[in-house]
């Protein structure tokens, strides 16, 4: 299959369809009909996966949703709404797009991208759905976690829509065109599922002679300002960017994004002796975190100045591509870009972490015996052996060449395999959760909706007595840091906060201005944060039913927040955190339990009286 790139722009008309999209009929009116009902079905799918991307720069990396809704007829086909998930914690798109429809979406067809989530702790796209009346839904691609894997389709339909996938109930040219539209839209959590790592993209800037440098090591600049600022692009796109020792201490680089979003890539240094310079833009971390990985054991001291500067530093035993990878996957990260010297290009390609490249290649010769190329040695000695891009999308920018590609095709998963809970039903001895440690961190993972980053909004008691509603738990817990603080940037920034448009922009802001204006935060905050916490997760457990059942089934379970980074709230990498988060919500199910038992013992005794009133 060739992986065409995702347009950039779709006509919304039928009449306005390309050639290239309209399927071939036959000579009956019912062939024609249905090729241009097809083509129509392709034109929205696209457009939902060119939605699905509009957030890229703007939050981090999350699996990208979009959504049109549809009214298919006799007389005249049109698109009524529209709607993309802007970040991990907020409006589903199909109900950003059935609120924009109004009464039009009643027998309208929904086109999604991707299978929404449906699981017991969030049901709200499929609900919506089924709710507004719409009577048929085209899915581009089933979900590929294995936990959400055609959940979404079996509701869907058990609720009495019909559901059409790309590729399985729907196939011809055109549709397989769409198709490939969203497989790119979501190639990072495709790579992820697939793979075990994070989607990796090299990206490099070369003369027209293959030198990254010249034979001094200077570099600046390589590629014209227009290339540059497709660079900044392609960070706000990524978790993290990584360089290696040697880019830092010849480029001295920023890492930044500077491309006027609001996400910023953490900047990722990978050395094994620390042999790295005291002065570097990288260890300011105002702005942007910055990590570096080593070798365990190596330079102590330096790794205390790191650590004084709040760079944050993890050890290996072994330092190389791959257990950073893995290390980065744990973490949660979906995409990484790549922006490293040659020997350490190499050792990741040899490492099989790299699933795309980026090319800028200028118009310039710099010539050099010793100047550097991009990539390093790779162990080939015949023509033969040399790696082949597949997709590769040529594009003039400026005075400089594009040239990117994948080293593997985008995964799609297919054939269908069974879920866990398939699974399960076939094979009744097959457990979905037989672990006795039960590990949640991001939104969508199994029991994602345990996280403070989750959508379920709350009402809470402000300090004068009256209710407020708050997005997300972790929108109310970024807040309380400058409660009672009678400042105007406090007061300000909580306002900021409540109104931040995700939970992760309500993290973002807070741990921002608690960095920059310690000052402002509350004199008690850190023998409080853990009971502004509880109060806030008792509010969203006690609030969503389906969520305390979520939380009752794992009775007999240790709960972990997973993050390994975070030492207060998470389990840490080796279980040296103190997963504070985890053990609040073993204290909210072991209190739930025991009202359910009281409600129990309650009801029991009743009956008993009654009985007792029965006898003569």
């Amino acid at each position: 299959m060739v992986y065409a790139a995702v347009a950039v722009a779709v006509a919304l008309g039928p009449s306005n369809l390309p050639s290239s999209l309209i399927c071939r009929a036959s000579s009956s009116s019912s062939s024609s009909s249905s090729s241009s009902s097809l083509a129509f079905d392709a034109t929205c799918i696209k457009r939902a996966a060119h939605l699905a991307d509009k957030s890229a720069g703007f939050t981090a990396p999350h699996p990208n949703f979009g959504c049109v809704i549809a009214t298919v007829g006799a007389e005249e086909d049109r698109v009524v709404g529209e709607g993309y998930l802007y970040a991990q914690g907020t409006t589903p798109p199909e109900v950003q797009a059935l609120q924009a429809s109004g009464d039009r979406c009643h027998g309208a067809t929904a086109y999604l991208n991707l299978e929404p989530s449906h699981c017991l702790g969030d049901q709200t796209a499929v609900s919506a759905l089924i709710q507004a009346g719409i009577s048929r839904v085209v899915i581009g691609i089933r979900h590929p976690l294995h936990h959400l894997r055609g959940k979404a389709i079996r509701a869907l339909r058990s609720g009495g829509l019909l559901v059409d996938v790309l590729g399985e109930d729907l196939q011809c040219q055109t549709i397989e065109e769409a198709l490939e539209s969203c497989l790119l839209v979501n190639a990072p959590l495709l790579y992820r599922t697939a793979c075990g790592v994070p989607f990796s993209v090299l990206k490099y800037a070369m003369t027209l002679d293959g030198k990254i440098a010249a034979s001094s090591g200077h570099a600046s600049w390589i590629s014209s300002k227009k290339s540059r600022t497709r660079v900044f692009e392609l960070r706000g796109r990524s978790d993290a960017v990584i360089v290696g020792g040697n880019t830092v201490r010849q480029d001295n680089p920023r890492l930044t994004a500077r491309h006027g979003g609001g996400h910023f890539p953490q900047r990722i240094v990978m050395s094994t002796s620390l042999d790295l310079p005291e002065t570097a833009y990288l260890w300011d971390v105002s702005e942007v975190p910055t990590m570096v990985a080593t070798q365990r054991g190596a330079r102590r001291s330096f790794q205390k100045f790191l650590a004084s500067k709040g760079v944050e530093v993890v050890e290996f035993e072994i330092l190389n591509p791959k257990v950073v990878m893995d290390y980065l996957y744990d973490r949660g990260c979906l995409s990484i870009l790549w922006e490293c010297g040659g020997t350490l290009a190499a050792s990741a390609i040899s490492h099989g972490v790299i699933h795309k490249v980026h090319a800028f290649v200028a118009p310039k010769i710099i010539g050099g015996k010793n100047a550097p190329s991009p990539v390093g040695e790779l162990g080939m000695v015949e023509m033969s052996q040399a790696l082949e891009l597949n997709d590769v999308h040529y594009e003039q920018i400026g005075p400089d060449m594009l040239v990117s590609g994948f080293l593997h095709p985008v995964p799609d998963l297919a054939p269908v395999i069974p879920s866990i809970d398939e699974t399960s039903v076939i094979d009744p001895t097959v457990s979905p959760y037989e672990a006795s440690i039960i590990f949640f961190y991001k939104t969508w993972d199994p029991y994602g909706a345990f996280s403070n980053f989750s959508l379920h909004p709350i009402q809470m008691a402000g300090e004068n007595g009256d209710f407020s509603t708050w997005q997300s738990v972790e929108h109310y817990y970024q807040a309380h840091k400058f409660v009672r603080v009678d400042d105007p940037v406090g007061i300000n920034c909580i306002e900021d906060i409540k109104n931040a448009k995700s939970p992760e922009e309500a993290a973002r802001l807070g741990r921002k201005m608690q960095r920059q204006c310690p000052d402002l935060v509350r004199s008690d905050w850190e023998s409080i944060k853990i009971n502004v916490m509880y109060r806030a997760l008792k509010c969203k457990f006690s609030t969503y039913p389906d969520l305390t059942a979520m939380l009752l089934s794992t009775a007999g379970s240790v709960l972990v927040e997973a993050s390994p980074h975070d030492l207060f709230w998470g389990g840490g990498r080796d279980g040296e955190g103190l997963n504070y988060l985890g053990r609040l919500l073993m204290q909210l199910r072991s209190e739930f339990l025991a009202d359910s038992s009281s409600e129990a013992n309650e009801a029991t005794c009743g009956l008993e009286e009654n009985e007792v009133q029965k006898l003569p």
